[in-house]
C-alpha cells in the first residue's frame, strides 16, 4: 500500500483536528460570547425559593454567575450556589430554559436551572459580594425582587411561556 504508514495516518488524522481548533480560535476572536447560569433553588416542603441581594446591584435575584473556560454549566452552577448561598446540590439540577441577557451585553446568555435536591448546612452570612440571602415563600417574595427573577419564577411555577430574553 503506497503512502500509508503509521506516521502518515497520524498526520492525516491530526490535520482536521488542527483545522477545527484554528477555526474555533478564529471564531472566538470574531464572535466571543459569555455564558452564565442561575439557580432557582426550591424547597418543595416549605414552598420557598432562595434569593440573594448583591452588594453592588439593586434588588433580590436568583443566585448564579459566569461559566468559566473549561467549566460545565452544572459545575458553574454548583460553584456559584456554594459561593453565594452556602448551598450544595445533592441531586441532578434541571435545565429549564436559556435566555439572551441583553442587559449584560449583546452576547450574554444565561441558563436557568431548577434545583430541588440540595442542602444548606448553615445560612449564608453577608460578605463583600452578598449583602443578604435567604428563602422566601413563592407567594411573598421581597418587594425589591427583580422583574427578571419574578418572570423566571412565573415561568417555572405558573406555566408562563419562557421568554427568550432574561
Amino acid at each position: 500500500m503506497q503512502g500509508s504508514s503509521p506516521k502518515g495516518a497520524t498526520e492525516e488524522k491530526s490535520r482536521p483536528l488542527l483545522r477545527v481548533r484554528l477555526f474555533h480560535f478564529f471564531f472566538m476572536l470574531r464572535r466571543p460570547m459569555t455564558l452564565g447560569v442561575r439557580g432557582l433553588v426550591h424547597d418543595r416542603k416549605a414552598g420557598t425559593v432562595f434569593l440573594i441581594r448583591h452588594t453592588y446591584l439593586p434588588g433580590w435575584q436568583l443566585p448564579g454567575g459566569g461559566v468559566e473556560v473549561g467549566e460545565t454549566m452544572e459545575a458553574a452552577l454548583g460553584r456559584e450556589l456554594s459561593e453565594e448561598g452556602n448551598i450544595a446540590i445533592s441531586g441532578v439540577p434541571v435545565l429549564k430554559s436559556m435566555h439572551h441577557n441583553r442587559q449584560a451585553s449583546r452576547r450574554d446568555h444565561v441558563g436557568l436551572y431548577l434545583v430541588e435536591e440540595f442542602s444548606q448546612p448553615a445560612p449564608k452570612l453577608p460578605d463583600s459580594e452578598i449583602a443578604e440571602a435567604g428563602f422566601f415563600p413563592l407567594h411573598a417574595l421581597p418587594e425589591m425582587t427583580t422583574p427578571a427573577t419574578r418572570r423566571r419564577i412565573a415561568e417555572v411555577f405558573e406555566g408562563v411561556t419562557p421568554s427568550p430574553y432574561w
